[in-house]
């Protein structure tokens, strides 16, 4: 009775060390918890709340946003245009075998990210875009030449993305462009098309000799007829009088140049000079 009594009047009282540990242990909980209620969506993103890996049809814009601790998860969809690159191997019109690299520039339609999560979920590109890249291209290189491929290239890719944008439009995706990287075809074609590019290549070289050589004798010809009509011309000034001026011009000069002696030995007839006419001339 005495032990018991004196274990009354001494009851054990809390210690400060006891206070300062539950208040840490509340201040973390707090923490944990308030870290736990907000998530960001990044910006060129939506978000969708996940509840028990359930969906919500909510889309939240960029920003903060409130959830349920440990409950709900945020999960962002990227909405900016992404790029996916395919690699693709089909036949030709003419049965020749091209492998094509195409890059497809593609959003996603900010409204409908619900349903593409919730139908396809977030590996949208393998499952839902590179199988249409890949059929569609396929189909359409069926239509062309080898050759129409290559020189059509612009008219290819435009035939390619309508098909894609009407195929990718049934998941709310938004095709943005669609670029035909590659074209790559077998080593005996491309040996045809280079003998076929250098015959070509020949075949201008020669015309263009021909049509030079032409030019040039055209030039020839017409020089020619110009130095006749010059020389018809000619011919019709000379007149008597002009003759008669030349003779006396070169008289003159002679009679400049002469001494005044005759030469003693000669091997001819004398020049006459008529002096009286140059005379009367001056």
């Amino acid at each position: 009775m005495e032990a018991g009594t004196q274990q009354q009047q001494h009851p054990k009282k809390n210690t400060p060390v006891g206070k300062w540990i539950s208040t840490a242990i509340i201040v973390i909980v707090v923490l944990i918890v308030g870290s736990n209620s907000y998530a960001q969506v990044e910006y060129g993103h939506v978000g969708l709340y996940k509840t028990f890996g359930k969906l919500n049809d909510n889309v939240l814009s960029p920003g903060m946003h409130f959830k349920v601790p440990f409950i709900q998860t945020v999960i962002q969809v990227n909405t900016q245009v992404t790029k996916t690159e395919t690699d693709t191997t089909a036949s030709s019109k003419d049965l020749q075998p091209v492998s094509t690299h195409v890059a497809v520039n593609y959003s996603v339609n900010k409204d409908s990210a619900y349903n593409l999560m919730n139908n396809i979920g977030g590996n949208f590109d393998m499952v839902i875009i590179n199988p249409a890249v890949q059929e569609i291209v396929k189909e359409v290189t069926a239509r062309y030449q080898a050759e129409d491929l290559i020189a059509k290239r612009d008219v290819v890719a435009g035939e390619i993305s309508e098909h894609l944008t009407a195929r990718l439009a049934k998941y709310d995706l938004i095709v943005n462009e669609i670029n035909i990287v590659n074209f790559k075809f077998s080593d005996a074609f491309n040996q045809s098309i280079e003998a076929k590019q250098v015959a070509q290549q020949q075949a201008l070289k020669a015309s263009n000799d021909l049509k030079r050589i032409q030019i040039e004798a055209q030039q020839k010809i017409a020089q020619a007829q110009a130095e006749a009509e010059s020389l018809k011309l000619k011919k019709q000034e000379v007149t008597p009088e002009l003759v008669q001026l030349k003779q006396i011009e070169v008289q003159e000069k002679a009679l400049e140049k002469w001494d005044g002696k005759l030469p003693q030995v000669t091997g001819g007839a004398t020049p006459f000079i008529d002096i009286q006419s140059l005379t009367n001339q001056r």
